[in-house]
């Protein structure tokens, strides 16, 4: 007889039981629809040991990576800690050890953890401020000795928290980060894939990171990067980006503007609507989408219907809470 427990309880598990059949005899609320492994609904994350193969069919790599599973057909082969997606795991403490200024309305934010933590290029956490007030930024750098982590956030029309990073935060200050979220992020394998990855604005940030994850890790197929702005204002790391793409073959990078009357020599219209158009079909692509959100949607539909395959499509939308003075 297995154990599983979650929170502060622990049930056993008859032999014949699934996780989801467990918890809901005993009164634990799991979300929960076809109980068949189709819905997904009862999506659980086990936190210390590997779950059954067989309770992660149909989900994403990067999901599979990170321990997730389907409860409703997970017959546990070992005692389980589990926890349903919105239970967050235990927070850190990071200080500031640099700002710098990307473009007018964007700031890089450097922070400096010194207890374990893990992440994947790419993937979100919730920065909370001492007074409490939590907003959530993903992640722009690959994990590296120095124990940082890099972010990008963009100032907001009455964004209480950008506004206050871009204004009063002081380097050496302390944040409280949640652990690191989501499935938008690299993992080896299939070297020889092609990507394509589209972001607008501060979009640019977890891309950055899973473009540095990918050619760190020899990721031998060819890698195209799309960044979109209105206007000029809006792109950054713009030479670095070009730097890369002529130190590595395979990487190419196409910053797009989409604003009017606008002098340049980047390529005009809006980044998803490029990209889209200059491949001729994404059958057997890895697609990653991030920014705002009508464009992540759109694209998705749009990369579905070029081929690619809905397991091989990564987003990221950035949503914006919106605030009052």
């Amino acid at each position: 007889m297995r154990s599983i427990t979650i929170g502060e309880s622990t049930f056993s598990c008859q032999p014949d039981e699934t996780v989801l059949e467990t918890l809901l005899r005993e009164n634990v609320r799991v979300p929960n629809g076809c109980r068949q492994g189709l819905c997904q609904a009862c999506l659980m994350r086990s936190l210390d040991n590997s779950p059954p193969v067989s309770a992660q069919n149909g989900l994403k790599d990067t999901l599979q990576a990170q321990n997730y599973f389907l409860s409703c057909i997970c017959r546990p082969e070992q005692d389980m800690t589990v926890a349903l997606p919105n239970q967050q795991g235990a927070s850190i403490e990071a200080g500031v050890i640099d700002k710098q200024q990307l473009t007018p309305d964007i700031i890089r934010l450097v922070l400096a953890y010194k207890t374990p933590f893990n992440f994947f290029a790419g993937q979100f956490v919730n920065l909370k401020r001492p007074d409490g007030l939590t907003r959530s930024y993903s992640i722009a750098n690959i994990p590296h000795h120095e124990n940082i982590l890099e972010f990008h956030i963009r100032r907001l029309p009455n964004g209480q928290f950008s506004n206050w990073v871009h204004d009063e935060l002081e380097l050496g200050a302390q944040l409280t980060l949640s652990e690191a979220q989501g499935s938008c992020h690299y993992l080896p394998g299939r070297t020889e894939q092609p990507l394509i990855l589209i972001g607008t604005g501060s979009g640019l940030a977890p891309l950055y990171g899973i473009i540095a994850d990918a050619l760190a890790q020899e990721h031998s197929g060819p890698i195209h990067l799309f960044h979109g702005s209105r206007d000029l204002n809006g792109l950054y790391f713009v030479d670095e980006m070009r730097e890369l793409a002529e130190k590595f073959a395979n990487f190419h990078y196409t910053p797009c503007l989409s604003g009017e009357n606008i002098e340049s020599d980047h390529v005009r219209g809006r980044a998803h609507d490029i990209a889209l158009s200059s491949i001729e079909s994404l059958n057997g692509w890895r697609v990653f989408l991030c920014g705002h959100p009508e464009m992540v949607n759109q694209s998705k539909k749009m990369a579905f219907m070029k081929g690619a395959s809905m397991s091989d499509i990564y987003v990221d939308a950035f949503h914006v809470i919106q605030e009052s003075k």
